[in-house]
């Protein structure tokens, strides 16, 4: 228990205090539900984890009846943890890990289950199939309570900041001379380990081994990857130029970003519903600019849901002639006519050489009708990409096109089931 004691004071007497005692042993009785709130958010994600067909998480998972082993951790916790993370910005496997032996809602929802990070780290980036299924999945619910239209969908793309550094690009010659060097170091812990067994830790020294052998295979695909943009270089005016190819990430692509620099990137691309600020569509690419991706966010779209959005909206980024001609007669698409170099030019009035469906896109932006729909992708494709970068979608930690897709399905579904929340079609249950 605390202590009193006496304290003087001059001129005022002796003063009495209660001391601080941290060598007490005590017996306390804690009930962890009974610490979080009926309403608290967190019970509503909790409902909607339980809620939704997670069979795709569970399929692989080498912990079955009978045999040796530890029993596995319920997915249901990992998928849940991310979510509130990723809802709270936080973005990092280690910091989850963390929170969970810190925070009062995190030790809530593993309810007495340990987590370690690396746990966390592989779980997230191991399960994007699944976490595709359970986007489409949570959608066509809302689809089927009528909170998703799927009439009209605001598409756009976003930088995100890739786990490589400027300095990790090389040309081919550079990567084969790195490669080199790769292989031959993987040879020499080999033979350490063969000539004095006792030099190291036999953990240790497995561990050197093989970000040895991760370092090489990366070198190949960065080897690979340079191979790669040679021959798209070649059909292009600067095929004089030389090729580069990162040895950290070999997918990522050098980007120019929102503040005018050039920095390794992904470009995350984002399909919402207008009408409910709901996420429908997710993908990833390493092209620097947005031409080419409407069709395959359309396909993605009538893949998922059987349907097409009637009216598609994006910015000036995505209106390549090519590209609104691919998806004339299945979306109507609204974007803005660039402005002509001669300003005597009617942008909007259709040219000799264009097709029926530019023609028709020209005269389509210069209505009223349409300029007031467009007013929609701002609102709705600017305010999410606003929201996942606040959530900490600015740099992915993990690297390859597969596992940052991944991480972008989380941030999905992190934002939907927030809008959910708002949308009052979550509600916390209470056990």
């Amino acid at each position: 228990m605390p202590k009193e004691r006496d304290v003087r004071d001059a001129g005022e007497g002796e003063v009495r205090i209660v001391e601080a005692e941290r060598q007490q042993v005590e017996l306390r009785v804690f009930h962890l539900d009974g610490a979080i709130p009926a309403d608290h958010p967190v019970r509503a994600l909790w409902a909607f984890v339980e809620g939704v067909d997670l069979s795709g998480l569970y399929e692989g998972m080498g912990s079955l009846e009978g045999r040796a082993g530890r029993p596995a951790i319920d997915r249901k916790i990992l998928l849940a943890l991310w979510l509130y993370g990723t809802i709270e910005g936080v973005g990092s496997a280690r910091a989850l890990d963390r929170l969970s032996k810190e925070h009062l809602v995190y030790q809530w929802i593993c309810g007495g289950v340990g987590v370690n990070y690396h746990t966390l780290a592989d779980f997230r980036v191991l399960h994007g199939e699944a976490m595709d299924e359970l986007l489409t999945q949570s959608v066509a619910s809302l689809m089927n309570e009528g909170l998703v239209e799927l009439k009209r969908v605001a598409q756009d793309g976003m930088k995100v900041r890739a786990s490589a550094g400027a300095s990790s690009f090389r040309k081919k010659k550079t990567l084969r001379e790195c490669l080199k060097q790769a292989k031959e170091q993987v040879r020499e812990l080999r033979r350490e380990l063969e000539e004095d067994p006792g030099a190291a830790t036999r953990r240790e020294q497995a561990a050197r081994e093989r970000a040895a052998r991760e370092r090489t295979e990366r070198v190949k695909k960065a080897l690979e990857r340079a191979r790669e943009l040679e021959k798209e270089k070649s059909k292009k005016k600067d095929k004089d130029a030389a090729v580069r190819a990162s040895t950290s990430d070999p997918q990522a692509r050098v980007m120019k970003m929102g503040d005018g620099g050039w920095r390794p990137a992904y470009n995350v691309q984002l399909a919402t519903d207008t009408g409910s600020q709901i996420i429908v569509g997710v993908d990833v690419t390493n092209q620097g600019n947005d031409q080419g991706q409407i069709e395959p966010m359309i396909d993605q779209l009538q893949e998922r849901y059987e349907v097409v959005p009637a009216e598609t909206l994006v910015d000036g980024g995505y209106t390549a002639h090519a590209d609104l001609e691919a998806v004339a007669g299945r979306t109507t698409v609204y974007a803005p006519v660039p402005k002509p170099r001669d300003p005597g030019i009617d942008p909007h009035r259709p040219k000799k050489t264009d097709s029926p469906a530019i023609a028709e896109w020209r005269k389509r932006m210069k209505t009223a009708r349409a300029k007031r729909i467009y007013k929609d992708r701002a609102s709705t494709a600017e305010c999410v990409n606003a929201q996942a970068r606040n959530r900490g979608l600015v740099r992915v930690l993990v690297r390859g096109i597969v596992k940052v897709r991944a991480v972008a399905l989380l941030y999905a579904l992190a934002h939907n089931v927030k809008r959910m929340l708002s949308m009052g079609y979550l509600m916390a249950v209470p056990a």
